[in-house]
């Protein structure tokens, strides 16, 4: 009789597990639905103006006067044996309407800010790559961001500060997961004019950008029943804005690149409906200071050599590039470690990690970077 008694409570506890899990996914789908459908009016919301001065640890945190706001981790990651990976860990803030405007409602569920990431995986030997989306609001401690101590978290995807320039990211999904120790070699690069990042003709066409461009990397991915000690480089974006794109403007293509002669460089070209580049794409060098040399569109040339056409949403991607930057006496080549590194989730974009090789100064160097490409299955939307 014990037996079955704890038959039926296994069964009884498995079904409520498929419950919660069925309503855990209806529930993040709904916010999915409602956060991409819903325009939400820009008016009410601080706008990039370059009237801010960044300053940290104040700006690590969340700026909830602005409408969207992204921290963003990507590094690459190498076994003792030589084993590459790639990684990937997001967090998207929206906000639903103005701080002014927010209504306060008693219940604890209440929020006007929504938050989205996204955790991928590059497996470079195994030939796979994985990505994951959740959704939470920002309540009752499901997502949220904090300044002091920094932390940036949606359910068990975390990532926070554990010392003065140290910091931890954790996430798992789907027997995938990583925990990764980050210590910051540079700090924070100011990007554009000191911060203040235009994207098109209108001066708030704009976000305010910071980079964390050589966060050294150690800790462990495991795949399945496999865990791989790791060591290498990671990258962070942290940007916040009311309204970046233009309404001609489709999508972008950014490069994080990080050299084995201790540079960095950080480009995005914006493209047009027509397959123009927007005059306001820019970039930086970054020296081995953390000193930066800004760069203009006309300073350099981004060269591509191929495409790749995705199975899944049938967009043709660029593949393989020569970056040439006349000024600095650069011209590297990038190559993608996998070609299928499209996250198809949402909101459909190419995110992988690149092996870089070429010449600084007449001297050969090599290294490896990330690059993102936006608005190739679905022009993007002026607020994102």
């Amino acid at each position: 009789m014990r037996r079955v008694l704890v038959i039926l409570i296994v069964i009884g506890i498995g079904l409520l597990a498929v419950v919660f899990l069925a309503r855990r996914e209806e529930k993040a789908s709904n916010l999915s639905a409602q956060v991409i459908s819903t325009s939400i009016p820009i008016e009410g919301f601080a706008r990039a103006d370059g009237t801010h001065s960044l300053s940290f640890p104040a700006d690590f945190g969340p700026h909830h006067d602005y409408q969207t706001e992204w921290w963003y981790y990507t590094g690459n990651l190498d076994t003792a044996e030589g084993r590459h990976f790639g990684y990937e860990l997001t967090f998207f803030r929206v906000a639903m309407q103005p701080p002014d405007q927010a209504a306060l409602r008693a219940s604890e569920w209440a929020a006007d800010q929504i938050y989205m990431a996204h955790f991928a995986i590059t497996d470079v030997e195994g030939g796979e790559f994985h990505a994951f989306q959740r959704f939470a609001r920002g309540a009752i401690d499901l997502a949220g961001a904090e300044v002091q101590p920094y932390r940036v978290w949606l359910e068990d995807w975390n990532v926070e500060q554990t010392g003065s320039n140290s910091y931890l990211l954790t996430a798992s999904n789907e027997g995938l997961w990583i925990t990764l120790n980050l210590i910051d070699e540079k700090g924070p690069v100011l990007q554009g004019e000191a911060g203040y990042s235009r994207k098109g003709s209108d001066p708030s066409s704009a976000s305010y950008y910071y980079s964390q461009s050589r966060l050294l990397t150690l800790g462990e991915i495991g795949i399945g029943d496999e865990i791989f000690a790791v060591t290498g480089l990671s990258w962070k974006d942290h940007e916040f804005s009311t309204n970046v794109l233009e309404p001609n403007q489709v999508g972008w293509d950014w490069f994080s690149i990080q050299l084995d002669d201790n540079y960095e460089i950080m480009l995005y070209q914006i493209r047009h409906e027509d397959g123009s580049i927007d005059p306001f794409s820019s970039g930086a060098l970054i020296m081995p200071d953390g000193t930066t040399q800004p760069l203009a569109s006309g300073d350099y040339e981004i060269e591509t050599h191929d495409t790749w056409r995705s199975p899944y949403s049938d967009a043709v991607y660029p593949m393989g590039w020569t970056i040439r930057i006349i000024g600095a006496g650069l011209e590297l080549d990038l190559a993608p470690y996998l070609l299928d590194q499209e996250l198809n989730l949402s909101t459909i974009y190419w995110e992988g990690a690149v092996r870089v090789t070429g010449q600084h100064n007449g001297n050969p160097v090599g290294g490896v970077g990330y690059v993102e490409m936006t608005g190739y299955a679905e022009p993007l939307s002026p607020g994102l």
